[in-house]
């Protein structure tokens, strides 16, 4: 606390300052730096049970179970099919969210189109029944779909797994779609036209380019969400047995570590394609 005296010849009386005293050396620095460093703390918290799996997946287990560190191996690497099944259950997984992906985009963009630019009965409706398979727990949903597959008298298998895996992705396609196309410049269509350019032109050479970031966005979370699904497949899938129903029922008998080498592939290819398309688009942005 400082005081200021009033100049002379001044009938002003004194005035009282408050200063306060800034904090200095580490109480500082910690203070400047808090948002950066809470963040990391998030971001390790959230990426440690994936560095375990990565880790895990060197490792050679005396028993079945992998849950304790024994000695470094590249064994589970190396044979990746040995456990009987497994690479089946892989391949059925990832053919399923392919296909998947691909109903549930074309079928996605298409709704999202309508909802964006389009303006019909129905319309708010519409909106809140494509919330609704996001907001429904998957129990509920797996059950819902038996029960209709029954009622119909319809085999469960592969396409009761890929019709409803189509079904709760969908939701998630429309509204990451149609969240891009809300953010368009409508100006960007109207200076095509203005430029003799038909509708068909315009939307292949100015909208659908556009939309297309939303569009491999909605696929990228699509399949994730597919190959990862276990709860509506569990319930559907009859005697087919994707990669996490396989996962599943290994840990009932043992975790082969080739199930921690799937997990690290999958996680770097995700990390890779994320990457790439960071790096493409600070390419593009330089002028």
């Amino acid at each position: 606390m400082a005081t200021v005296t009033a100049p002379p010849g001044s009938a002003a009386e004194p005035r009282v300052v408050r200063t306060t005293k800034r904090p200095s050396g580490p109480v500082r620095w910690v203070r400047e730096r808090i948002i950066p460093i809470l963040g990391s703390l998030v971001l390790f918290y959230m990426f440690l049970p994936i560095f375990v799996v990565i880790l895990f997946s060197f490792n050679l287990p005396n028993g079945r179970f992998n849950y304790q560190w024994v000695q470094f191996s590249t064994q589970a690497w190396t044979n990746l099919c040995a456990p009987g099944g497994m690479c089946e259950a892989l391949r059925l997984s990832l053919f399923i969210g392919l296909l998947a992906t691909l109903g549930a985009v074309i079928l996605g963009t298409l709704v999202a189109f309508a909802i964006g630019r389009h303006r019909f009965r129905g319309r708010s409706a519409t909106n809140l029944l494509i919330f609704m398979p996001m907001a429904t727990p998957e129990v509920v949903m797996g059950s819902s779909l038996l029960t209709l597959f029954v009622a119909m008298s319809f085999a469960r298998g592969l396409p009761t797994i890929l019709i409803a895996h189509i079904m709760f992705c969908l939701s998630f396609v429309v509204v990451t779609v149609k969240a891009r196309i809300a953010g368009l410049d409508p100006r960007l269509e109207q200076a095509a036209m203005d430029l003799y350019a038909d509708e068909r032109t315009t939307f292949w050479k100015v909208t659908f380019p556009l939309v297309l970031p939303g569009i491999v966005g909605a696929s990228l979370l699509a399949f994730s969400l597919s190959f990862d699904d276990f709860i509506v497949t569990n319930f559907n899938s009859g005697s087919t047995v994707t990669f996490p129903m396989y996962v599943w029922g290994a840990a009932q008998r043992g975790t082969p570590p080739q199930i921690n080498v799937v997990g690290s592939l999958m996680f770097l290819v995700s990390l890779a394609i994320v990457l790439v398309a960071q790096v493409v688009q600070r390419r593009r942005a330089k002028p």
